[in-house]
């Protein structure tokens, strides 16, 4: 198949996927009840799926970089949504923590944001994919089961769990494991990618609430090139 035409069906089928995963999740708030908390982390952790979408990418034409129109669309409607949106809107239900669309200039927003970055100047990279995977997936679980399931809690910066942590090492661990494999597996090294998941925990456990989808990244991508 042509690389430009397959490019463009892959980023074609990104936009069906996340368009269509808040649909649902929207579905699951407004009819089965769901806590927007959840359907907020599980978004998350949807989207930060998407780098799965880079073991399809063409790498022989400069299309390859559509990966991220998705990103970029959302950049713009979270701001749009941020300012303007009504309390029925989808994104407002299921991406933020109680329904105030103020919330979507912050976490949601720098996410797509480093996303954006990981899908141009980290494109299929060692420290790209572990940033997201760890972002997508560890940080995604973590406020789950810390608030559900953590009673041995602890602050830094603001209020975490042991419990909370320790589920975003192994996820964290277990994702970026499988991303790696997936998209450059020359690349997997288990023992780094655990150190990295180990920082990325630590860093996730010393954040400021809103900031930590920028520096989870940061810090990973900035271990990745030590």
């Amino acid at each position: 198949m042509n690389p430009f035409i397959q490019n463009i069906i892959i980023t074609a089928i990104t936009f069906i996927y996340v368009f269509g995963l808040v649909a649902v999740m929207n579905f699951c708030v407004i009819r089965l009840n769901l806590p927007q908390d959840i359907s907020r982390k599980l978004t998350h952790i949807g989207a930060g799926s998407l780098i799965g979408f880079l073991a399809l990418y063409n790498d022989l034409h400069w299309s390859k970089y559509l990966n991220v129109t998705i990103f970029v669309v959302w950049i713009i409607l979270l701001i749009q949504k941020g300012l303007f949106a009504s309390d029925e809107d989808e994104a407002v239900k299921t991406m933020t923590r109680n329904g105030d669309k103020t919330e979507l200039l912050k976490g949601p927003l720098y996410f797509v944001i480093v996303a954006t970055i990981c899908g141009t100047l980290f494109y299929k990279t060692f420290p790209g994919i572990m940033a997201i995977a760890t972002l997508g997936w560890g940080d995604g679980i973590a406020p789950i089961v810390g608030s559900r399931y953590g009673r041995l809690k602890y602050e830094v910066l603001s209020n975490k769990s042991v419990e909370g942590s320790l589920s975003m090492l192994i996820v964290a661990f277990a994702a970026s494991t499988f991303f790696v494999w997936l998209i450059i597996p020359t690349e997997l090294n288990i023992l780094r990618i655990f150190l990295l998941c180990l920082v990325a925990t630590v860093v996730e456990a010393c954040s400021p609430k809103e900031i930590d989808n920028i520096l989870i990244p940061s810090a990973v991508i900035l271990g990745s090139m030590i």
